[in-house]
């Protein structure tokens, strides 16, 4: 236990050191943006696409992805800030896995803002991530996250996560659109169709093409499940979105493998759009959706571009 004590305090201690001027950065843009005006080296490169990885799995309680890229010694640390004071805590990855057992869970979008990285010989490296942690389109804390990591047997590992969580102030506690459609994108990936139908409103409804409307959450939640049952290793990415007077054109790709019950086991992947009408509350009260069913039936049976 104290060895494992010493590890969490030495990368909360070395981790500022390293990086100075930890301020907020209330920037907006994606860590992707940054990347393109940043020279990052392929080690540097590899670390960022990892912890996305694991953003993107917590964002969607992932638990699976997580247990497969966070080594079973590591400890999570976090101190909550909240009018001045701080809650703090250090638990074992074990202890975290388990108290998420019985939690009730919501979906959020943690993109990063800035990242500051430093490798260590190859093979020991501190990752420092500026993020904006979203629900439902509207940003709500700054989350400070500090990454330390160690190669084993030549793949990165998270052996240490620590984070500061801050509330923002109200003012900037405003629905972003765009931030609202990738992180539906995102809960389409999630295996959970309870998050895909908490984007929509009690009583919305969720139409596919020619097919009989899903109204209400539990109805929507069953039609995610079909795609995620057929699909157990389903991506939904956000290609463009378009507004237009009241409604908004959520276009979208779909990529997976039909490995569920029954499956084909071909490899699909399939474009679309959903038109949504979104009420007061910034939930969609309605979505059409088209995608080229044909198209989508040929490649369950030949696969795509057979």
């Amino acid at each position: 236990m104290k060895r494992t004590l010493n590890i969490v305090i030495l990368s909360l201690v070395i981790v500022p050191c390293i990086f100075s001027s930890c301020q907020p950065n209330k920037k907006t843009e994606k860590a992707i943006e940054q990347q393109e005006e940043t020279t990052w080296n392929a080690d540097e490169q590899e670390l960022i696409v990892l912890v996305e990885k694991l953003l993107f799995a917590v964002g969607n309680s992932d638990f699976q992805t997580l247990d497969s890229i966070i080594s079973d010694k590591a400890n999570l640390g976090s101190a909550i800030l909240r009018e001045g004071a701080s809650t703090n805590s250090i638990i074992t990855i074990g202890e975290y896995f388990e108290s998420q057992k019985n939690r009730e869970r919501k979906p959020f979008y943690e993109p990063v803002n800035e990242y500051k990285i430093l490798i260590n010989k190859g093979q020991i490296a501190f990752v420092w991530a500026d993020a904006t942690l979203h629900s439902y389109g509207v940003p709500r804390t700054n989350n400070i996250d500090n990454f330390t990591l160690i190669k084993e047997d030549g793949k990165w590992q998270f052996i240490n996560i620590s984070f500061t969580n801050t509330p923002l102030p109200e003012e900037l506690k405003k629905f972003d659109l765009e931030v609202f459609a990738k992180s539906y994108a995102q809960v389409w990936c999630s295996q959970r169709p309870t998050f895909v139908s908490s984007f929509f409103s009690e009583n919305g409804v969720l139409q596919i093409n020619d097919g009989s409307p899903a109204k209400g959450t539990e109805a929507i939640a069953n039609v995610a499940k079909g795609f995620m049952d057929a699909f157990p290793d389903m991506v939904v990415s956000m290609d463009s979105l378009i507004t237009k007077s009241d409604k908004t054109r959520f276009y979208w790709t779909l990529t997976g493998t039909n490995n569920g019950l029954n499956g084909t086991g071909n490899r699909v992947k399939i474009s679309g759009f959903e038109e949504w009408t979104l009420n007061e509350d910034g939930l969609i009260q309605e979505s059409k959706g088209y995608f080229d069913e044909k198209e989508y039936k040929r490649q369950l049976q030949f696969e795509k571009d057979k």
